[in-house]
Parts: structure tokens; C-alpha cells; sequence
């Protein structure tokens, strides 16, 4: 059974990205790595947030930075041939940042949950900047209720 944390909104959509367990994650205790599920979220947060103007119809994020990061380690994830699921969903959009919430799962249960705060950068002007009304309007897809 797939337990879900209750203290969590549910979102209106979860972003799910499949991520492998490479041997290379692996530590010498025989699990993944506590720096490595980094990787893991980064993966899945540039599959969510690289949005194909091509395939989607939308126009891609213009640059964001991570601001911070939050994990709480729940089991540890051992190699394995089948991939574990990176779900991401948004809890908070704001101006110029918006937070998303991370479980790293399979249908045996939770390994991770993590929070990525995430601003908007303009690159040029090595700035902040404001979410376009396209970005806010993608991240609600996935903005918990």
C-alpha cells in the first residue's frame, strides 16, 4: 500500500519522474548515498520544469536558481533493477519564487521528502526576477489544493 504523509495538501497534479539507481549511487553502507538523492531531485525538477515549447505548447522557464533545499531521510534505498518514483508537486508560488515538495517512493513505500525553494533569475542581469504569468500559470497545474 502506498502510504502518503498527512500532513501534506494534495496537489492537483504530481510531476512523476522515473529515476534508475545507478551502482555509482551506491555507499559503502550498501545504500544510496545521502548527497546523491540531490541528483535524484534535480533530475526530476529539470523534467518538470523543462517544458518543450514543441511537445507542450508552452514557453520554457527563463532561469531559475535553487534557493534551498530540505531532505528527510525516511529508509534507505538499496541497488535495485526497477526505478524508484520522483513525484513533485508545488506548495507555495509567490512573485518571484515558488516551493516544491519531493517523495521519493515506490509501491512498497517512502524513501525521501524533501522542499526545493526556487527563484527566478535573469541571467543577463544576474538578478532576481518575477515569475512570467506562463510559469505561474504551469505551476498551478501542479499547486497542491
Amino acid at each position: 500500500m502506498v502510504e502518503r504523509t498527512p500532513s501534506e495538501s494534495t496537489p492537483a497534479e504530481r510531476h512523476v519522474y522515473p529515476r534508475v539507481v545507478r551502482f555509482g549511487d551506491i555507499d559503502s553502507q550498501g545504500h544510496v548515498n545521502n548527497v546523491r538523492f540531490l541528483d535524484y531531485l534535480e533530475d526530476a525538477r529539470f523534467g518538470m520544469l523543462s517544458i518543450d515549447p514543441y511537445v507542450a505548447g508552452d514557453e520554457p522557464f527563463k532561469g531559475l536558481v535553487v534557493t534551498r533545499h530540505e531532505i528527510d531521510y525516511r529508509r534507505p534505498l538499496g541497488f535495485r533493477a526497477q526505478p524508484v518514483r520522483v513525484e513533485t508537486w508545488v506548495t507555495e508560488i509567490r512573485a518571484v519564487r515558488f516551493t516544491l515538495q519531493y517523495e521519493i517512493r515506490d509501491d512498497e513505500g517512502l524513501y525521501v521528502t524533501a522542499k526545493s525553494v526556487m527563484a527566478a533569475y535573469d541571467v543577463e542581469r544576474a538578478a532576481p526576477r518575477r515569475l512570467t504569468e506562463n510559469e505561474r500559470a504551469y505551476l498551478k497545474r501542479y499547486a497542491a489544493e
